[in-house]
């Protein structure tokens, strides 16, 4: 798939293999649900890439798809260690938040190469659910239903046959369809994006105003809230059910923090909100949305995850 001889290839067919740049940051954080390390791999990928001789990169056919192999090894097998390093994680751990595209101006990676393409492969919702599967159908789910890999393709990348591939793309599915059911996201699309930023607009003045009776209305029956601190901020470290308990939470939040401020913020692609304390972000909060109410929150404020932020002090 990836390499043949070809003596009279020019400069600028080699030079093609920096614009993959972007490409390979998108495929990398869908896999891990992470900037710091798909911004890692890449990395270590263009490493491989120029510590080859120079013919041997002139013998690859297609630098992109030598990088996308290779991107896409490494992080197969970041993601076999990720999971024993996530039992040892305190706490609950969520998918690094990204902000909308035209915030990135000020955040730590600036280069519009950097940025990541946000659509519904990177909504928080869905990469919750691709952290349910297993390294190998999380690879074989990203690159065929994702970036439209074929099967054959995907074999030759992480190693198993096309059968393989099709089979652990199957079982990636039905982990997919699972995820839906159980938290209604299969309804988040019919829900408009409008209605989305009011839902997120109202619960913002509802929180403002501590007032549980309107939290709870916009709250559906079993949602869930999620903290994410790592260790390294103050939070839930449990996940909290029920739209009463999660509605005296909020409320108990804002009166531990009197000076913290809300603002509406697009993360993944999705309204949301980010608490601040002086000039920092502190919190990122995501959310996700049935008909008309909430039934996911997610709060993520470990500092290490909040660099595009512009994370401040930790409140």
């Amino acid at each position: 798939m990836n390499e043949r001889s070809d003596d009279g290839r020019s400069d600028s067919d080699l030079a093609s293999a920096t614009g993959e740049r972007r490409q390979l940051i998108n495929l990398a954080y869908r896999l891990l649900g992470s900037l710091t390390e798909a911004e890692d791999v890449v990395q270590e990928t263009y490493t491989r890439w120029y510590a080859m001789s120079e013919q041997r990169r002139n013998d690859i056919r297609s630098p992109g798809a030598w990088l996308t192999t290779v991107a896409s090894r490494i992080c197969l097998d970041l993601l076999d260690s990720a999971r024993a390093r996530r039992e040892r994680y305190v706490g609950e751990w969520i998918p690094e938040p990204l902000p909308d595209r035209d915030e990135w101006g000020s955040a730590a990676t600036p280069d519009p190469a950097d940025r990541i393409t946000l659509d519904e492969s990177v909504h928080m919702a869905f990469l919750v659910v691709l952290e349910s599967m297993t390294p190998a159908e999380r690879v074989a789910f990203v690159l065929h239903d994702v970036f439209r890999y074929s099967f054959p393709e995907v074999a030759e990348i992480v190693g198993r046959t096309p059968a393989a591939c099709r089979q652990l793309a199957t079982s990636a599915r039905r982990r997919i369809r699972s995820g839906r059911a159980t938290s209604a996201t299969s309804t988040t699309s019919t829900t408009s994006a409008d209605r989305r930023a009011d839902l997120v607009r109202s619960l913002k003045r509802a929180w403002e105003a501590k007032d549980i009776d309107a939290l709870v209305d916009l709250l559906d029956p079993e949602v869930t809230a999620v903290g994410d601190g790592g260790g390294r901020a103050v939070a839930a470290l449990v996940p909290i059910e029920g739209a009463e308990r999660v509605a005296r939470y909020l409320v108990d939040l804002a009166d531990l923090a009197p000076g913290l401020t809300l603002s509406e913020r697009t993360i993944n692609g999705q309204p949301g909100l980010v608490a601040h304390v002086d000039d920092g972000s502190v919190t990122v909060i995501a959310f996700d949305v049935a008909g008309d109410r909430i039934t996911h929150i997610w709060a993520v404020r470990n500092p290490e995850k909040l660099r595009p932020w512009g994370a401040g002090g930790v409140a």
